[in-house]
């Protein structure tokens, strides 16, 4: 089956992405981080660019914890 439609990229306060067709409404929480494109034109920026899984906080805890 072939997916047709047009995705988001989007992101939330944690940095953490997804992907949201762009034809609903981005869910509370997350905000459009600006690149759209097919399913896998969305997640292949994703690859790219969220290059830490960590959430910010827990990545902020560690960089003061090592201090």
């Amino acid at each position: 089956m072939s997916d047709e439609r047009t995705y988001l990229v989007v992101v939330n306060h944690e940095e953490q992405y997804s992907i949201w067709p762009d034809d609903a409404e981005v869910p509370a929480g997350w905000r459009a981080e600006g690149t759209s494109g097919s399913r896998d034109e969305c997640l292949d920026h994703i690859e790219r660019v969220w290059t830490d899984m960590r959430p910010l906080s827990l990545r902020e805890r560690m960089a003061s914890d090592s201090r």
